[in-house]
């Protein structure tokens, strides 16, 4: 946890903001994988966690702005769960070191709601993403499970993304011991790689790196010679010398914030000429985007700037042709680069992506309606203000079904060589991602360096012999 004063000033702002009515946190219960008594490792929500800092299964707050009250709701270790677990330190000693006094029983949150609503109060909560939250809120709400997310406090909402986005002094700390990390693990990826390898091997020595820093994944790892699968999570294939290795992954902090980097390496001691030119233009996209972020620039901004850069590589590669600009208005270069350019980054690899992306990565001057590849996966687009973090992760993805599906409809004939394309089908993906702060004076990249210049990459492979 962070100092007391934090998590008390956190919530008087939340509640200055919304004046009146009573503001309710569900956090988080054990999840079971096949049967109630063996969970998935646990993880608080992360909106709870930003206001209570209590990492601990069943537990609902209340903060009462009308009677200036803040309450946490749960139950305390029985006998049996002390047998089991061993005793911890109580909720209650826990709730006292967030500046909480009051805690009650979890049942009894159940009359409170019930009282506030014979009254006629307000009361707010935020869009609930997991089935076992939605039941609860449904049954202390008398509302239908299908009506939870239309029925979530709109005002509640925008208060939390608003104050959650812009990250302290602390928070960037925080974040930046999660990407020192976060590091370890990709030069360890680095190091330890070698040809007749099972991808799963190195991806237990990412994990292991996790863990022995005293915190865990934050998201599953992407460890892949497939790289032209965005998200991909198999970890089952032998690396073979001439295959690149994208890896995308990222330490969590024991208090719940998040690093997110991607490298990718060959397999064996170098890159072949072909990956070498995908690569520089991958790495000038990011470079021209990293220099199109700067106070206050728009995000969506940001995007366009790295696809143009991405586009004008595959041109002078014999890729793409015609004009670049209109080809990527058009939307010719996502058969190259499907995805969004970043995406806001904190407690949540992809932060406060349960609140809706409407409030947290746009805003009333700009929303987002397309189905187009690139922009209906951009996370991020308003402006860049000030305390926010976030990654920027450029990349060249050859997926042989969206090339056929393309070539098959002649889409954008006149922006793609199809004739050249084909002869990518086998390349896979290059992915690079670093994490950065914005700041009044500019954008700041967190973490020690890491490798990502072509021959700095090298010399490490080379070392790994």
């Amino acid at each position: 946890m962070f100092q007391t004063n934090v998590y008390v000033e956190r919530r008087a702002a939340l509640a200055q903001q919304l004046k009146s009515g009573l503001l309710l946190f569900f956090g988080n219960d054990e999840s079971p994988m096949n049967y109630a008594d063996n969970t998935y490792t646990f993880r608080q929500d992360s909106t709870f966690l930003y206001y209570f800092g209590i990492a601990h299964p069943g537990l609902v707050a209340v903060i009462d702005i009308d009677e200036n009250r803040e309450v946490i709701f749960g139950n305390e270790m029985s006998i049996d769960d002390i047998v089991w677990m061993g005793r911890q330190q109580t909720i209650l000693e826990k709730a006292s070191l967030v500046g909480i006094s009051q805690l009650q029983p979890f049942n009894e949150v159940f009359n409170y709601i019930k009282q506030a609503i014979s009254k006629n109060r307000t009361v707010h909560y935020l869009p609930p993403y997991r089935a076992d939250n939605k039941i609860k809120l449904a049954q202390l709400l008398h509302i239908g499970v299908n009506e939870l997310k239309e029925s979530a406090s709109v005002p509640f909402i925008k208060a939390v993304a608003a104050q959650r986005a812009i990250k302290s002094a602390l928070e960037i700390s925080e974040i930046e011991k999660a990407v020192n990390h976060t590091i370890d693990m990709h030069l360890l990826a680095m190091r330890k790689t070698k040809p007749g390898m099972k991808e799963e091997e190195v991806a237990a020595l990412i994990h292991g790196e996790a863990l022995r820093t005293g915190g865990n994944l934050a998201y599953p790892i992407i460890l892949t010679v497939n790289g032209q699968i965005l998200h991909n999570h198999c970890h089952g294939n032998v690396m073979q010398e001439g295959q690149l290795v994208l890896n995308d992954s990222g330490m969590e902090t024991e208090l719940g914030y998040c690093g997110d980097l991607t490298r990718t390496f060959p397999v064996g001691k170098k890159f072949d000429s072909r990956q070498r030119e995908v690569y520089a233009i991958v790495q000038a996209a990011l470079q021209r985007a990293e220099a199109a972020s700067t106070p206050n620039a728009r995000y969506i901004d940001v995007h366009f700037e790295a696809c143009r850069g991405l586009a004008e590589g595959m041109k002078a590669m014999g890729l793409m042709k015609g004009d670049i600009n209109e080809a990527v208005a058009a939307g010719a270069h996502a058969l190259f680069f499907q995805c969004g350019t970043g995406h806001m980054m904190g407690l949540d690899v992809h932060d406060m992506e349960d609140l809706g992306e409407k409030y947290v990565g746009y805003d009333e001057t700009l929303k987002k309606e397309t189905e187009l590849f690139g922009l209906k996966s951009l996370r991020l687009g308003k402006a860049l203000e000030p305390g926010y973090v976030f990654t920027i992760e450029p990349g060249i993805y050859m997926i042989p079904e969206l090339i056929d599906l393309w070539k098959a409809e002649r889409r954008f004939e006149s922006f793609i060589n199809y004739e050249a394309v084909e002869k990518f089908k086998d390349f896979s993906g290059i992915r690079l991602e670093n994490n950065y702060a914005m700041t009044h004076s500019g954008l700041q990249l967190l973490g020690k360096p890491l490798a990502i210049e072509i021959d700095e990459v090298e010399e490490i492979r080379n070392s790994a012999y």
